[in-house]
This record gives structure tokens, sequence and C-alpha cells, in this order.
């Protein structure tokens, strides 16, 4: 599938093709003999070409027009959170959408409300928590790999002091950034966490003033949560004048954005998502959707460590990460890399043999979220979670 992606890319580049905002029609699929076809839509929070979270769902549904012919799509891009009633009333009323994806986070009352209207067809929304009979939810989450760019960037670290450029403050946000935080700590305690918040989840301009003021804070690392590469291109343009500041590639390969700045990344393949969501539709397994909830993990191979898909660790990288030598509370003595590597393993195992959210765990009140020994239940993780963790300097948004 990754060489799909890349191929995908090349041409997208080659021909300067994106596709336009408001109902692009996906390509139909071939004729299997008369067998009938479900249409199935994508509302999209941003533009297909974003080369982030929008990008990444893009990809996903060509994979998985090719892989199952009997599926149609359509899509719509840039719809606003909190707007799009309206746009799904196309699909469903002109376009005869069977199956309906809303990939947004603030798509879920939405969603909730467009389900209650239309009982007949079938929906699905990413990263979200409630749920109907005609409303199931997905997600590939990446806390997991989030932790595991913690654990890189507190080894790179040379300030001891890592930036973050956040959207949103809802659940998913703290999630990710809290198990950053988590794999931070575990090798660095020094180090702190700044965060700038952008509140748009497509927004270079607001993504590149926030980059730049974590470098003037000294932040000499930066995560992201915003669907271009600016952040890769900032902390590049730094490299460039003689600066060392790295970069986390987001949800899509970036490293093309910046190949001096960018250690690593997460990388999500909706693709095989999209795939089992719709072999479930039509096993008949989505008839109730009430309990319908498809979290896919690293265990589930829907996320990957990386900035591309070809590599874990930047080359020009990973001998800086086997020299840099920690004392281990677990391990012993052991390298920054091969700890990176152990807990890639774990967590390909599944939850129960590792999970970056087991307590002890505190906000930056001192409060325990998570009790000694215990895993965070998804629910916590999911719609609980309006909190940092203890090595964030930046106070918690007021509003």
């Amino acid at each position: 599938m990754k060489k799909i992606y890349a191929l995908m890319l090349a041409l997208l580049l080659a021909t300067g093709t994106l596709f336009a905002s408001g109902g692009q029609e996906g390509a139909a699929a071939d004729d299997q003999g008369g067998e009938e076809k479900v249409k199935v839509g994508f509302v999209y929070i941003g533009p297909a070409g974003d080369f982030g979270w929008t990008y990444a769902h893009e990809q996903g549904r060509l994979y998985l027009e090719q892989q199952l012919p009997w599926v149609e799509t359509v899509t719509v891009e840039s719809v606003p959170e909190g707007d799009a009633v309206r746009f799904i009333d196309r699909m469903v009323q002109q376009q005869k959408c069977d199956v309906i994806f809303t990939t947004s986070f603030g798509y879920m009352d939405d969603t909730v409300q467009a389900a209650e209207k239309y009982p007949d067809t079938t929906f699905f929304h990413c990263s979200g928590f409630k749920r109907a009979p005609n409303l199931g939810t997905y997600m590939g989450d990446m806390y997991q790999i989030y932790y595991l760019n913690g654990l890189i960037s507190g080894a790179m670290t040379e300030t001891d002091k890592i930036g973050y450029v956040a959207a949103f403050p809802i659940p998913e946000l703290f999630r990710h950034m809290n198990a950053f935080g988590l794999g931070i700590k575990e090798v660095n305690p020094a180090a702190t966490v700044n965060v700038k918040w952008t509140y748009a989840w497509y927004g270079p301009d607001k993504a590149r003033e926030a980059a730049e003021a974590l470098v003037s804070e000294q932040c000499d690392v930066l995560g992201f949560t915003e669907d271009t590469p600016t952040v890769i291109e900032v902390a590049q343009e730094h490299m460039e004048k003689g600066d060392r500041v790295f970069a986390l590639s987001h949800y899509s390969p970036m490293e093309a954005y910046g190949e001096d700045a960018t250690i690593t990344g997460q990388l999500t393949d909706w693709g095989v998502i999209y795939e089992q969501v719709m072999n479930d539709y039509k096993a008949g397994k989505t008839a109730d959707l009430t309990n319908y909830d498809l979290l896919w993990l690293m265990k589930e191979n829907a996320v990957e460590l990386g900035a591309s898909w070809d590599e874990k660790i930047n080359p020009k990288y990973v001998d800086d990460l086997k020299n840099k030598m920690i004392d281990h509370a677990e391990f012993g003595n052991i390298s920054v890399y091969d700890l990176v590597m152990k807990r890639y393993d774990q967590m390909k195992q599944g939850r129960e043999v590792f999970d970056p959210f087991t307590g002890p765990i505190y906000d930056q009140d001192g409060n325990m979220t998570v009790a000694d020994g215990e895993i965070a239940s998804i629910g916590h993780l999911f719609a609980e979670m309006m909190y940092q963790v203890d090595n964030f300097a930046t106070p918690l948004p007021q509003n």
C-alpha cells in the first residue's frame, strides 16, 4: 500500500492535479459483472492537497476504491466544523450516498444530527465517541507513535525545551501531546514542553508564526498538529541558517520538506481502516452501530513511526540516538535508539504488553490522573483527557 501512496503522490506532483473543493467525484470502479455499487461520501476538514491529515485520508479513499471495486466515492473538501450537515444533505439527497465518513473530531455533533435526520444512511465519524444505531466511530490513533517521538525528542534536544504547535484543546490533542510529553520525560526528566495554540486545523500562516515563536523561546525540537508541512519548513529554514532545530513529521510523509530538520514522525494508513469498515458493511456487521468503535493502533498496523514509509528514523540521526545512553528504570543502561526499538516492539504486541499511559501519571497541578500500575482506559484517553502532564511548561488555555 505504501508503494501505492508513493505512486499517487508522484502523479499528483507531476500533473499538478488536486481535487477542487466542493464535491469531487471519485473515479468509478470497474463493473464487476453487474455487482451493485455502494456509494460512499467523504467529508474533509481541509483541502486534499494539504499533505497532512486530509491528504492522508484522501490516500486512504483512493486505496479503498482500488481494493474494493464495488465501492464508488465522492468527496467534499474544506467543510467548516459546525456546518457539515448541509454538505451531508447534498451527499444524501443529490449524490445518493449509502455511507458517509466524516473525517474530523469537530464533525461529531454534526454527524449525530445527520444520523438522526437520515436513519437509512450509514455514518462513520473519525476520532469521536458518540454513536447511534446508524452511526459508528473509527480511528487510527497515533498516541503510541507520539510517545516514541517523545523518546527521540528528549534525546535530541540540547536546550531541554521542546515546542508543540497545537490546533484545538480537545481530548485527541491532549492524548497525543501527553504521550509525547511522557516519552520526553522518560529519557530526559529535565526537559519541558512549550505549547502554542493556533485554533486551526489548516492554518499555515498561524503555524509558521507559532513555530517561529517557539524557536525564539529556545525550543530546538518541534512537534505539531496542523495539516501542512509548515512547521517542518520552518525548522529546515533554521537548519539552513546554521541553527539546530528539528521537527517531527505529522500524519503524512513530510521528510521531503525538511531533509535535514526531520528526525522522524507519525504516519497513518487510513486505507486499511476504510477497507475494514466497508468490508464490515458489506458483511452485514454494521446493521446496529451503537457499539461499533474501530480503534486501530500499532498492533493493527494502522500507524507507523517515520517521516517516510521507507525508514523509521532519518539515517542522519540514527548514530546520535545510538550514542545517547541513559540509565533506564526497566532496562538499565541503554541507548535511546535501542529503547525506541524495544518500546516499538512491545506496543506492536498490544496495549497489555506496554502502554505509555501506564500510571502513575500526574497533571500540571500535581493531581494523579492515572493510578500507579494502571493503564488509562480508552474512555479516559478519548473523552476525558483535558489536561497536560507535569512536564508541560505552558498553562492550559482558558477557553
